[in-house]
């Protein structure tokens, strides 16, 4: 059925290219069509738009997963989810959480965002832009089309070559993980280099490094990790591929490979993965302390220091992974030591957040809450991860549920809520509309008071000696009563997004639109009108200082004074090419995952065909000119 599928799917697309579609009727029908629009997108903020909403489509996924595996430790003896099936469930957990939800979600704001608040009116590379988000769109299609064709993914979501090899993972299922991952990973490493290139050379007039807001100064460090971290990762997905497909033994230690190795590629990605999502938080709460405290960032270029710091110190610590793997003494105390040390940059955020709220004038909409209830929550995931940094005491928590409450706290404690508090804060320029904050106080208090209920308990099933990955426990030995309570949790976090889900569709339905700037914001995305025209700003904007909104509105002006005279703007087309690039993809790995050969090199054929198709596109664009600007001005 998968090869039918697949086939079909082939059939179509070599028919897209050979038609040539251009001067066919049904073609320019399509054209014509709100599909076509968004599936032909080059612009940034529909392409953060597609973004945040696959974030969370595989949020609501991996939660399901979740509820699941929390189901089956309700009470001791279950059989509802056990052997396989829960292996299954939590390999896709966790990767669903960190690749699909969380890095789409956060790719999302960024892509919205952050050409706002630098004055910019695209990315730099709007083709590459939606390039990368279709390839991590069937990326994480093919990961998951595992739970409906041959079995997901069940060695785990860091795939320890140890379970993952073909001995140990026979089936497609580890496969589907393999390729699914390079095809994503190759989107967000386009993505990275996007985000890096526009921030260095796209800003506004008078928009110096040291004048940008905290959120974009964190998707710059961010770019830059993932620049580095993704190579790692794509290296031991290749090479694992390369054992599982082709018979090779980089891993397989009884034919000479290393298991060890997959672990340090694995974490050399792994823990920079850890800032790529959690810096982004960091800026978002920076923003918004700002703007709801109604003050400048305190220690604004402390802030840009310690995120630089955290960067740099994120690829020294990846060995606290491995403690246990028997690296030896001396390896163990400097990667201990350099994970102590991170603390130290991320004290200094936290100090700094504290002095912006103190001596404000604070306003606590939905957003705010959201941010003020991240400071304790994430507090807790970085002291148990101080913990978990002396080697003596991490042989004892290793493989423990108290790792499991540890990374949550950091994960969720920090980056979900961010991202929660960025969703609140910024879907008026997202969508054009405003989410309700009655509901909104719903969402929070239950997710809130759910999550601590879910994960803080898990310390103790650590401490009491239950390990983690196991989908079944002894009774009456004292866990089942922590079990339950942390399952009553999970329930009540399902609850809070599923009024959050409300929210949305009641905001998609509402006429009202939002105003341009609903929260007396500071910087520059607030200064532009809502909805936001697709090429940003008619004029843009010159920049005199940090808080660059908020310094026009002290000096008395309503909007930005503008760097340049009104002329005719020039923007890219959209293009159909990065959607069949990547289903050319898509169709390749499914043809390596059924070993199909035959379909997996016509994939990778059609994918050069494409390329082929993208060195010949003479369409450069088109301007618009001052008098649609004007008129657009007008009925704005």
């Amino acid at each position: 059925m998968g090869t039918l599928l697949i086939m079909i799917v082939f059939g179509l697309f070599f028919a897209a290219i050979f038609t040539g579609g251009y001067n066919n009727t049904l073609i320019q029908r399509a054209r014509k069509t709100t599909a076509w629009d968004w599936l032909t997108s080059v612009d940034h903020k529909k392409i953060g738009v597609m973004y945040f909403m696959a974030g969370i489509f595989y949020f609501v996924v991996g939660g399901l997963e979740a509820l699941f595996m929390r189901y089956q430790l309700l009470v001791p003896g279950n059989d509802a989810f056990v052997g396989r099936t829960f292996n299954e469930l939590l390999t896709m957990h966790g990767t669903t959480m960190i690749f699909f939800a969380a890095m789409p979600l956060i790719f999302g704001l960024i892509n919205v965002v952050m050409p706002l608040q630098i004055g910019a009116r695209d990315v730099a590379f709007p083709f590459l832009n939606s390039l990368g988000f279709w390839l991590f769109f069937f990326g994480a299609l093919l990961t998951n089309m595992g739970w409906i064709f041959g079995g997901a993914p069940d060695a785990g979501w860091t795939s320890y070559v140890q379970l993952a090899l073909n001995e140990y993972s026979p089936g497609p299922g580890v496969d589907y993980y393999v390729l699914g991952l390079q095809i994503a990973g190759a989107g967000t490493t386009m993505s990275g280099i996007n985000f890096l290139v526009t921030i260095l050379n796209m800003r506004t007039k008078g928009m110096s490094l040291l004048r940008m807001p905290m959120f974009t100064w964190t998707s710059l460090i961010t770019s830059v990790l993932i620049i580095f971290a993704m190579p790692p990762l794509t290296i031991a997905l290749l090479l694992l591929m390369m054992d599982r497909l082709f018979g090779a033994n980089f891993f397989d230690h009884v034919m000479g490979g290393s298991a060890v190795l997959w672990e340090h590629l694995f974490w050399i990605f792994g823990h920079p993965e850890v800032y790529i999502v959690v810096l982004p938080a960091f800026g978002i709460m920076s923003d918004i302390f700002s703007t709801f405290s109604k003050k400048k960032l305190f220690g604004y270029n402390s802030m840009v220091f310690a995120t630089s710091l955290i960067g740099f110190l994120g690829f020294m610590v990846w060995v606290h992974h491995m403690f246990t793997v028997g690296l030896g003494p001396v390896s163990n105390s400097i990667f201990a030591i350099a994970t102590m040390l991170i603390a130290i940059p991320t004290g200094i955020k936290v100090f700094n957040w504290l002095f912006t709220m103190w001596g404000g004038e604070l306003t606590f909409p939905v957003a705010m809450k959201w941010a003020i209830g991240f400071i304790p929550t994430f507090v807790i995931g970085g002291m148990t991860g101080i913990m978990l940094a002396a080697p003596p005491a991490d042989f004892q928590y290793q493989d423990s549920y108290f790792v499991v409450a540890h990374f949550h706290y950091v994960l969720i404690g920090g980056t979900v809520f961010a991202l929660l508090a960025g969703a609140y804060y910024w879907w008026p320029k997202m969508f054009g509309k405003m989410l309700s904050e009655r509901l909104g106080n719903w969402h929070f208090w239950l997710f809130f008071i759910g999550f601590h209920l879910t994960f803080f308990p898990q310390h103790f099933l650590g401490l009491f000696g239950m390990p983690r990955r196991v989908f079944t426990y002894e009774p009456n030995v004292g866990l089942e009563y922590i079990n339950q309570v942390s399952t009553f949790g999970a329930i009540l976090m399902g609850i809070g997004t599923i009024i959050f889900a409300w929210n949305m569709i009641q905001s998609f339905r509402s006429k009202k639109i939002a105003a341009a700037d609903p929260w007396d914001g500071r910087s520059l995305e607030w200064a532009t009108q809502t909805p936001v025209p697709f090429y940003n700003f008619a004029q843009l904007p010159e920049v005199r200082g940090v808080d660059a909104f908020w310094l026009e509105k002290q000096a008395g002006n309503k909007e930005m004074t503008p760097a340049e005279p009104l002329g005719k703007i020039h923007m890219p087309s959209g293009s159909h090419i990065p959607f069949l690039m990547s289903i050319a993809l898509f169709v390749g790995g499914w043809g390596l995952i059924a070993r199909s050969w035959q379909i997996g090199v016509m994939g990778l054929l059609a994918f050069g065909v494409t390329m082929f198709m993208r060195s010949f596109d003479r369409d450069h664009g088109f301007y618009v000119k001052p008098k649609e600007l004007l008129d657009k001005e007008a009925k704005s």
